[in-house]
């Protein structure tokens, strides 16, 4: 059950941001075997003002469409998994809506199962 947020600069149009949280979620589904159904996240958008980022940090040319993506799933996930999930959302998201590979900037953020109460006040996973 990951939850993600997605992080981009104000002024894209609602079909671009859906194209984003679709293409995360098919990668997601593809290589974290994320139930259809199981789809929590949220989109923001945020002024150039508030909206920071190193441009070459690790010789990557970023630009202006940097869109920023925060996953926070269980620690089950081989290092494999890993590696084919950022891959596979890289190139979701450049076949839709666009993204550049080198505009696309991943942290995953890994919980245990105790961490998670979708809903009731009830910690599912542990019950």
């Amino acid at each position: 059950m990951p939850f993600t947020r997605i992080a981009v600069r104000e002024g894209k149009p609602a079909a671009y941001r859906a194209a984003l949280v679709d293409g995360v979620h098919r990668a997601l589904r593809h290589t974290f075997n994320v139930p259809e159904d199981d789809i929590f996240m949220v989109v923001t958008e945020h002024s150039a003002e508030n909206f920071f980022f190193g441009r070459h940090y690790l010789d990557i040319e970023r630009s202006d469409d940097l869109v920023m993506i925060q996953i926070t799933a269980n620690n089950t996930r081989t290092l494999e998994q890993k590696k084919a999930l950022y891959r596979t959302i890289a190139e979701n998201l450049a076949a839709q809506p666009g993204v550049r590979p080198q505009d696309v900037f991943i942290s995953l953020v890994e919980v245990l199962k105790e961490d998670w109460s979708f809903g009731n006040g009830i910690a599912q996973y542990v019950v």
